[in-house]
């Protein structure tokens, strides 16, 4: 009697376990499937103790793209729809820019004048936006846009589009040990003015593309970094495993990106020893969201397409995969439950 009880209460203890170890209640804008039960059972096997593919916790390193990973990045991405906003604003300032190219003609909405001028031409307008003031003035400037201006779409601010089942599955990660990072192409600056408040990732822990920075004492005596027309660091492609090698020091077990532009990060955290996790956020929901993959000009998903597909790599379905797409969206279902 004594030894069937003894086995019955062991029964019971594994049980509770096992439900412990599964994040139904941390993860519940993810629909039951694959994509799901990779995530928990990647996460149960490198946090089990003892377990063969435990990862101690100072190792458990976590990067994530932002744009079309954490929030959503069409029709253009976030940060060039702030930089056009600002040369709009700074444009009373600049009586020049009515005659000078490409200003020209982006501020007469002559798309077809701006678009024969090529990348040149955007990136002329960025740099203008995105530099010629203080740190401090340009994160204001941030803040002051996420407050006023909405997506063309949605109505909505930028900063409330963000993937509810992204911020569910950072949070699942953290109260298991992992450390998030942000590793983006996006501005850094750009990034840290927010992020904190939309995934929990603190401004130390957002890796992305830099400009040159130089110290100042300003008109007031007081010491300024100023914002130069210069790119420092482009954090895209190739670029990322080496903003990880030099800003976090560590090689992931964990990486998430959603285009080509995140596959060099995907695979060089594959190449580590041990346990690792590979995942692709596929836009396959143009009801909620939108859908788009190997012929987009914003968030191309193509090569990594392929990568993933033939080395095992999990790729989320959003339509499929995701309950609600957007935290304003609780409530909503995807295509598949």
């Amino acid at each position: 009697m004594m030894a069937r009880l003894a086995a019955l209460l062991l029964a019971c203890l594994a049980g509770i376990a096992v439900a412990m170890a599964q994040p139904a209640d941390l993860l519940p804008s993810w629909n039951d499937g694959a994509a799901k039960s990779a995530i928990a059972d990647f996460v149960v096997r490198v946090t089990r103790d003892g377990g063969p593919d435990f990862v101690p916790p100072a190792e458990r390193i976590a990067v994530f793209d932002n744009d079309g990973t954490l929030w959503c990045e069409q029709p253009i991405y976030f940060q060039f729809a702030f930089g056009l906003d600002q040369v709009k604003a700074m444009a009373p300032q600049h009586p020049e820019w009515k005659q000078q190219q490409p200003f020209k003609a982006f501020l007469a909405g002559d798309k077809d004048a701006f678009a024969a001028q090529g990348q040149k031409a955007m990136l002329t307008l960025l740099a203008v936006a995105h530099s010629g003031m203080t740190t401090d003035a340009y994160a204001r400037s941030v803040g002051d846009w996420l407050a006023q201006a909405r997506h063309p779409r949605f109505n909505r601010p930028y900063d409330e589009l963000i993937y509810q089942p992204m911020v569910e599955l950072l949070a699942y990660l953290r109260a298991n040990g992992f450390k998030t990072f942000i590793v983006s192409g996006g501005g850094v600056e750009f990034m840290r003015v927010w992020a904190e408040k939309a995934y929990g990732i603190p401004p130390e822990q957002v890796v992305g593309s830099s400009g040159v920075t130089q110290f100042k004492i300003g008109a007031d005596g007081r010491p300024v970094l100023m914002k130069l027309p210069k790119v420092e660091f482009i954090d895209d492609g190739a670029g990322k495993p080496s903003g990880i090698n030099r800003f976090i020091g560590r090689r992931p077990i964990l990486a998430f990106g959603n285009s080509d532009g995140d596959q060099q990060m995907l695979q060089w955290t594959a190449a580590g020893s041990g346990a690792r996790f590979l995942g692709i956020v596929h836009h396959t929901d143009a009801a909620r969201e939108y859908a788009y993959d190997r012929q987009s000009k914003v968030g191309k998903l193509d090569k990594a397409w392929d990568e993933a597909t033939q080395r095992g790599w999990t790729v989320v379905d959003m339509a499929k995969d995701w309950k609600t797409v957007f935290a304003s969206d609780r409530g909503s279902t995807g295509a598949a439950q």
